[in-house]
């Protein structure tokens, strides 16, 4: 499978490239602070990177062959995530898109192609954005594999803060393009009862993709097993 590029390979998506290219501007204009401990820095100074916990072991989920997980869901990554999700941080999805490379470098398939779960009509028009398709486009970009969109979400409220009895439903998706015969890897941001990603792997195999992978940013530790010093939000600006 192809590996992350490094950040000197060229970007062969040039409206992307100059967006990054403006984004990187306004970073070093505007310098941003680390969501563990308020440091200047883009997206997360070294050592509050450093302390991010590894995502916890996941449970098998019916449809996908393989899936991986880059952080534990508490304290600097859980801040991360939201300022992705609510503030549409680009320098936070790009340093998470490189981690989320490194770790899908892991898989013991190679990818025919990425996408990723669309989320909700109201959220996408509350925030004019779908951080799920940024966060896959920059993955894309790391492991140069192609990106496309694959699925239709029907009504329904966004998953985020329902009862986890509510969340195991998952999300109605539908494949708009037939997978025939690819391997498809799906990029989430958070895998917490991982009923989102058990739908998007039965509708991508009902169109015809010959095998589903799953990559998201974070993984929910069990109640009782989240670090009792997360740094979530503590010097956050």
């Amino acid at each position: 499978m192809a590996y992350p590029r490094s950040v000197s390979q060229p970007v062969r998506n040039v409206p992307n490239m100059w967006r990054d290219l403006a984004d990187d501007l306004l970073a070093a204009l505007l310098p941003g602070r680390c969501p563990g401990c308020g440091a200047r820095a883009e997206a997360v100074c070294g050592a509050c990177a450093a302390s991010m916990r590894a995502a916890p072991p996941g449970r098998a989920l019916p449809g996908v062959s393989w899936s991986v997980a880059a952080f534990a869901y508490e304290g600097v990554a859980r801040e991360l995530v939201a300022r992705v999700k609510y503030r549409n941080e680009r320098v936070a999805v790009r340093w998470l898109a490189c981690e989320l490379a490194r770790a899908c470098a892991t898989s013991p398939i190679d990818f025919d192609v990425i996408t990723w779960i669309p989320a909700s009509a109201a959220r996408r028009a509350a925030r004019g954005i779908d951080h799920g398709e940024l966060l896959a486009r920059a993955v894309s970009r790391e492991l140069d594999v192609k990106v496309t969109g694959l699925f239709r979400r029907g009504p329904g409220p966004p998953q985020t803060g329902r009862p986890a009895a509510e969340r195991r439903a998952g999300p109605a998706l539908s494949a708009t393009t037939a997978a025939s015969d690819r391997v498809v890897l799906v990029i989430d941001d958070v895998t917490t009862t991982g009923a989102t990603l058990i739908a998007a792997a039965q509708a991508l195999r009902t169109s015809g993709a010959r095998d589903v992978a799953a990559a998201t940013v974070a993984r929910t530790p069990r109640p009782g097993c989240r670090a009792q010093d997360a740094a979530y939000t503590r010097h956050a600006v």
